[in-house]
């Protein structure tokens, strides 16, 4: 099972360096066991260039120490472990420092629903949370991190899966999804949809979607009676 994901995971890191939204060691991505007791996360700071699904670590979930790996473990590990901890649904988690996307976050703005690409992916603006206290940052940086991404999403009171992103104050942004594969897709999407917002905001700072066309969207892709695409 546990080699299985590891080849999984690093497939979707070497994915986020052909989709061209992370350079150097600027990212990771992370797979949960189907029993959820065991997290796969590349090794912190190594290169993409000639990994394999050997370099990937295996974290306990509960204890969140290295069970498996010849590298230390990412070093947002404890962000990606709060998540997993907190959302069941949640089965993969990428982490980047994409251009676009980090743009928003270094501004302190939410990523808006400008239009139908972003309503296809995401149902609603994707928030940006507050800034860590220097007390946070201090005491647990990381684990810090995922308990304000918490804090974020639990405070709006939506579904974590109908909006799979957000970006964190100053830092940048966390996506996640029902696979490593798909985690990856949500953030590609999202630098994205954030570079297309970053123009439009340009060109017309009042933009804004109805409400209905977004719920349209959304819903004809993702909602119960849901038509895009093949049976």
């Amino acid at each position: 099972m546990l080699e299985e994901l590891k080849k999984k995971v690093c497939e979707a890191n070497l994915e986020l360096v052909r989709r061209g939204i992370v350079i150097y060691t600027w990212g990771n991505v992370s797979g949960i066991s189907e029993d959820r007791k065991y997290m796969v996360i590349k090794p912190s700071g190594v290169d993409y260039d000639g990994m394999s699904p050997e370099d990937m670590v295996v974290v306990d979930i509960e204890t969140g120490e290295r069970a498996e790996g010849k590298w230390k473990p990412s070093s947002d590990t404890d962000t990606h472990l709060e998540l997993y901890r907190r959302y069941p649904d949640i089965k993969g988690i990428v982490h980047t420092h994409s251009i676009h996307a980090v743009a928003f976050a270094q501004a302190g703005i939410s990523i808006p629903a400008l239009g139908t690409t972003h309503a296809d992916y995401f149902y609603g603006d994707v928030p940006c949370t507050r800034e860590l206290t220097r007390e946070e940052v201090e005491e647990a940086y990381e684990r810090n991190t995922g308990k304000v991404i918490v804090e974020t999403i639990d405070g709006l009171g939506y579904d974590p899966m109908a909006v799979p992103g957000i970006i964190v104050k100053n830092h940048g942004p966390f996506c996640w999804g029902k696979s490593p594969a798909n985690a990856v897709y949500n953030a590609v999407v999202l630098e994205t949809v954030a570079e297309m917002d970053l123009k439009t905001l340009l060109l017309n700072p009042n933009a804004s979607i109805a409400r209905y066309v977004l719920d349209k969207h959304y819903m004809r892709k993702h909602g119960p009676n849901a038509y895009y695409g093949q049976k």
